[in-house]
């Protein structure tokens, strides 16, 4: 699969470096190669057709990307923001995929003063404690996604929880907004894994503990290779017929369905994008990215297209005036669209996203495998987690 994965993102890689007097410059801070590469492109062709769609021009203005790899790792991703604004003198910026890099870039753009729109990062920090002006996001907080998830399981009748995560910053938040949840309705937290993000190659001692432990339910977040994996390694342990699996819904991502098959049937995940949802918005958006990309849009490539609308539709508003900041920075608060995954706002109170979460279970459907939607949570807000836009 990760063969398969990499050869992929080598095939659709083609940086764009374009050069223009009359133009507004966005810097794309992405991604592009590894087996992370997936994640950039699938979010660089959601924007690619946002820009296509609602206007790659404003005002007499081409908007022009130019892309840089951050290759996941946090000094890369801060020297390629850097050359972006000093060098390619960019007047907005978007990226990046992980939240070590976004950590990097947040008091560079901060001081800078170039707004940062993030796709796809979760921590908590970046919207919360660390929040800026200058930082929005149009994805997700890991608090955001999860914790609807702790009060949901108890009203169906589970008490006793399991936790598994890897063992960084996101898998625990995910982990605490589950546990938060679940024991605030009454329910309790049995266990808990976090196995190492990068060595571990193996789930079978830790699901031996979990089912020796026997909870009602066992909720984990992994993604990429490691839900490829667990998800195979679950099935074949035969742990679905006595422990149910719930959990953050990129466990069976779009993304990695192919390589799960029916070891993913069964599992009910929450996420803020479903290609299922029944919308004229999103059947327009699936078949757009259907015909352009010969694929079906993955929840990356959703936030991808939704970054995109908000740029041209915030920059319609300023005519495409980027020389002033704070304006521009209004302009993004005051968009409203209903898009692919349902209503789409960004809260002035923390730059994050307000958008509804969907709870879903992975079926076999006329021999496929695919996504049902069994429940949704509208208007989910992310907490404030000592935001204090006014003291930046």
């Amino acid at each position: 699969m990760l063969k398969w994965m990499m050869a992929w993102t080598f095939v659709l890689v083609v940086p764009i470096v374009a050069h223009a007097e009359n133009s507004i410059k966005i810097g794309i801070v992405l991604p592009y190669s590894g087996v992370y590469g997936l994640l950039g492109n699938e979010i660089t062709g959601g924007l690619e057709l946002a820009l296509e769609k609602y206007g790659s021009e404003v005002s007499g203005k081409k908007i022009v990307l130019i892309k840089e790899d951050s290759e996941v790792r946090p000094k890369i991703g801060l020297n390629k923001t850097k050359k972006l604004v000093f060098q390619d003198k960019v007047d907005l910026l978007v990226g990046p995929v992980a939240s070590n890099v976004a950590g990097a870039m947040r008091d560079f753009v901060h001081n800078a003063k170039v707004p940062l729109i993030i796709p796809n990062a979760g921590n908590n920090l970046l919207t919360g404690e660390k929040c800026s002006p200058w930082v929005l996001r149009t994805s997700f907080s890991n608090d955001q996604i999860n914790r609807v998830m702790g009060p949901w399981l108890f009203n169906r009748g589970y008490r006793t929880l399991f936790l598994m995560a890897p063992d960084y910053a996101a898998g625990h938040q995910m982990m605490e907004a589950v546990r938060r949840g679940f024991e605030g309705a009454g329910g309790k937290v049995v266990g808990e894994e976090f196995p190492p993000l990068r060595e571990t190659k193996d789930f079978a001692p830790y699901l031996a503990k979990i089912k020796a432990t026997q909870p009602d339910v066992l909720y984990v977040f992994f993604a990429g290779g490691l839900a490829i994996q667990f998800v195979k390694q679950y099935d074949e342990f035969g742990m679905k017929e006595h422990i149910p699996l719930a959990g953050a819904g990129w466990l069976t991502s779009p993304l990695f369905l192919p390589a799960q098959g029916l070891a993913a049937a069964g599992f009910t995940g929450a996420l803020n994008y479903v290609p299922s949802i029944d919308s004229s918005e999103n059947k327009e958006f699936q078949a757009a990215f259907r015909d352009r990309y010969q694929r079906d849009a993955s929840e990356f490539a959703v936030q991808g297209f939704d970054t995109g609308r908000l740029i041209v539709e915030a920059l319609k508003a300023t005519d495409g005036n980027v020389d002033d900041g704070v304006a521009l920075l209004k302009a993004f608060h005051e968009v409203r669209f209903t898009g692919p995954r349902g209503p789409f706002r960004i809260d002035p109170e923390t730059n994050n996203v307000i958008q509804d979460i969907y709870i879903f279970e992975t079926r076999q459907i006329d021999g496929k495998v695919g996504h049902v939607i069994i429940d949704k949570v509208s208007d989910v807000r992310d907490q404030k987690n000592g935001c204090e836009m006014s003291k930046e």
